[in-house]
């Protein structure tokens, strides 16, 4: 655990504590369903933990309903949940076994969240006030799960990698969208972007 990080300076004790916990749950439960590689088990506190605080910042005031598509192992909608009480988390798995870790860890640390099984583009239009991602697919395709589901007046925070600009000029070819690049706290190379304004080309 890294809880001196200076990254986790302006992070409750609370929230240590409930962090603790879950990163306690992940290792019991990845070498079942593998929820993150085996690689960065060793590294979560900086790896899964830290690059999800990031979101946080980028949250607008009046966010109440957000949606985390694709959540896997619960980054980032977990670690948003763990970190802001207040707000309505809803997780996105289609893996039925990673659904139900997500279901624990939420009854588990009383967090509340509502854990929807199933492929996004099943789901009806949540009409969420921000829709998150993290390592999902392609910008071009994640824009069209992100118009799906997202509010009238919604944004959406998406993590990418070295290759973002790429995939913003590649989704321009079939969608209008507003893009804040926004530079990655825990990996240089990696950015979040925050996309609204999103229409058909």
């Amino acid at each position: 655990m890294i809880a001196d990080d200076p990254r986790m300076s302006n992070v409750s004790r609370e929230t240590l504590d409930r962090l603790a916990a879950y990163e306690s749950l992940i290792k019991q439960w990845n070498p079942k369903i593998n929820l993150i590689s085996k690689s960065t088990e060793v590294d979560i506190w900086n790896r899964h933990f830290a690059d999800s605080l990031q979101f946080m910042s980028h949250i607008a005031p009046d966010t109440r309903k957000i949606l985390d598509i694709g959540s896997g192992g619960g980054f980032p909608g977990l670690v948003i949940a763990i970190s802001r009480r207040d707000l309505q988390v809803h997780l996105v798995e289609s893996d039925q076994r990673k659904a139900a870790f997500l279901r624990t860890v939420s009854r588990n640390l009383e967090l509340g969240c509502k854990v929807l099984c199933s492929r996004i583009e099943n789901l009806e239009p949540q009409q969420a006030d921000l829709i998150t991602a993290r390592a999902l697919a392609p910008l071009p395709k994640l824009l069209g799960f992100v118009d799906r589901h997202l509010a009238p007046n919604g944004y959406a925070l998406l993590a990418k990698g070295r290759d973002f600009e790429q995939e913003v000029e590649d989704a321009r070819q079939a969608w209008t969208f507003d893009c804040e690049v926004l530079q990655s706290q825990t990996h240089q190379a990696s950015r979040i972007l925050r996309v609204s304004e999103i229409k058909n080309a």
